[in-house]
């Protein structure tokens, strides 16, 4: 039988009744139609789900019995960081979501030299929302009970001027150049952090910021892959490598 999850922004504690919010409700009730009885698991990103079932409703509301609490094994060994270029249309929800899915630890959203999509501040506030909501409905289908953490979308050159203190693999997607997953170096590492690119491929300004900042050539094989796929794919490829695949 498929277990229903449900993420929720709220603390959770065993042997307490809660109230779900609208937006959460109108899920639990509408979308996934379950009733005064049935059985759904709350998570709030804390590593742990809580079996509960629903004790009341009332319209577009509902509450929670929230029966035991039980810590979830579905996080990789290995720390991935993808720091993608923004992408076009749908196209960074699909990232968002398949990311989420190959356990993903983080996600930082990229302004580089051929970026076609351009947000002010406004817009990049309202965007990280929306895809902290795609995040948490893949956590949902997948079973993962922490949220991977999205960053604002920034320059490229910004985000590498903080890079300089992290210890982690640091990887760039370049068709036809460097190594391939199984031949990496890790040295002891546990986490790697993996650049790719818009759809037109970096720029010159681009690899030049790449190489200055410790990043070294990834490669997934002869063909060139688009921008929504070589992330996706070059998250699996470390993960059945290295991870937990």
């Amino acid at each position: 039988m498929r277990t229903i999850r449900v993420h929720v922004d709220m603390p959770l504690v065993a042997g307490a009744r809660v109230d779900l919010s609208d937006a959460a409700a109108e899920h639990v009730l509408r979308v996934l139609r379950l009733r005064i009885g049935d059985a759904l698991t709350l998570f709030n990103g804390d590593g742990h789900d809580y079996a509960g079932v629903i004790e009341s409703t009332d319209r577009r509301r509902a509450s929670v019995r929230i029966d035991s609490r039980a810590a979830v094994a579905a996080e990789s060994p290995l720390a991935l960081t993808l720091a993608q270029a923004l992408a076009r249309g749908d196209k960074m929800d699909w990232i968002v979501q398949k990311a989420t899915e190959l356990g993903v630890h983080r996600i930082v959203p990229l302004d580089s030299e051929r970026s076609e999509v351009r947000l002010d501040e406004a817009r990049a506030r309202k965007r990280l929302a929306h895809w902290h909501a795609v995040a948490s409905a893949a956590c949902e289908q997948c079973g993962r009970a922490v949220l991977p953490r999205i960053e604002l979308p920034r320059p490229l050159a910004a985000w590498l001027a903080g890079q300089a203190s992290e210890d982690t693999l640091r990887l760039a997607l370049l068709p036809g150049h460097g190594s391939r997953a199984r031949e990496l170096a890790w040295a002891g590492r546990t986490s790697a952090t993996l650049a790719v690119g818009p759809e037109g491929g970096w720029g010159e300004r681009d690899l030049a910021a790449l190489r200055g900042a410790g990043f070294e050539a990834l490669r997934l094989g002869p063909r060139v892959l688009r921008t929504e796929t070589a992330g996706i794919a070059a998250l699996a490829a470390l993960q059945a490598v290295h991870g937990d695949l």
